[in-house]
């Protein structure tokens, strides 16, 4: 696994008269694609056995984790950390997973040449562990130019038993963010649902993929996950978001008396090309931590 970014430069989607090939075809026509293969065998047992030192507190300091009992075993630990976000502070196959060169190529085809990671989620899905409600990652982490892009990497294969993401194809292209309510369903984890969006529960497909897969999500597209209720163990996934570099992020609260239109979220990784902010600076304010049930909605 390498940081290497390859040096190829693409024309954006969102341009005009943007040439397009099949992943883009299918990305502005259903607001997903598929990319199989995008990691290799090796690098995906890599990344599990990283997932698995992660959970244990042996890659690093993880606010929230609790410290595996003396002989507890793996299944365990996995079922208290469903979910850590940004470890990626805290381990280098993880940064290295977040930039990888499959990754920067589908990200450069759909965004433009200049792409900033914006989050790391890593993803532990045990036997009878919920799914997340329809939603929209664009209103949880809103861009000014629609280019919210997330990387869905299976480190498992991806089943309809174990809780693989289901996609409402074209959902993203209106550009509409749908209102959101609290629910009780207890198939879900995150508190927050998207509802009264014009399109139908059974127009839904699965997103079922082999470990070593990429799904490219448009942020407006709407996507959910279901239980995990299979007998054949974790089902894990990297959930990494993108952006534009060309964009200013309004994400998190901006500081005293930083007005709404200048507040720029600088806690980002360069993937590929140029950041026309780096005179800005980078900032470390987010750290590795476990997400409390019943929050977030980035789909597991």
């Amino acid at each position: 696994m390498t940081l290497s970014i390859p040096g190829k430069r693409r024309v954006a989607l969102r341009q005009p008269h943007a040439p397009t090939g099949e992943l883009v075809e299918r990305f502005d026509r259903d607001g997903y694609a598929i990319v199989p293969d995008a990691l290799t065998p090796a690098e995906v047992d890599a990344l599990r056995d990283e997932a698995r030192r992660i959970c244990r507190g042996e890659a690093g300091p993880v606010r929230g984790l609790v410290p595996p009992a003396p002989g507890e075993d793996d299944d365990s630990v996995f079922r208290r950390c469903t979910c850590i976000h940004f470890p990626h502070k805290i381990s280098k196959l993880m940064l290295d997973a977040l930039c990888h060169p499959s990754v920067a190529d589908a990200l450069t085809q759909v965004i433009g040449p200049n792409v900033k990671a914006v989050e790391s989620l890593l993803f532990m899905k045990s036997p009878g562990k919920p799914g997340q409600p329809w939603h929209q990652d664009e209103y949880f982490i809103p861009t000014r130019d629609r280019s919210l892009t997330a990387i869905w990497l299976a480190l498992d294969d991806a089943t309809v038993t174990n809780g693989c993401l289901w996609a409402l194809p074209g959902s993203h292209r209106p550009g509409v963010i749908y209102p959101d309510r609290e629910h009780d369903d207890p198939r879900f984890d995150c508190a927050s649902e998207s509802y009264d969006f014009p399109y139908r529960e059974e127009d839904a497909i699965p997103l079922e993929v082999p470990a070593g897969a990429i799904i490219v999500i448009d942020g407006y597209l709407l996507h959910r996950s279901l239980p995990n209720v299979g007998d054949t163990g974790l089902r894990r996934s990297m959930v990494n978001h993108y952006m534009s570099a060309e964009s200013l992020l309004p994400w998190q609260k901006p500081p005293a008396g930083t007005h709404l239109a200048k507040w720029d979220y600088r806690d980002i990784v360069m993937v590929a090309g140029t950041d026309p902010y780096a005179w800005k600076g980078i900032t470390d304010v987010s750290d590795a931590h476990v997400r409390p049930e019943r929050e977030g909605g980035c789909a597991r």
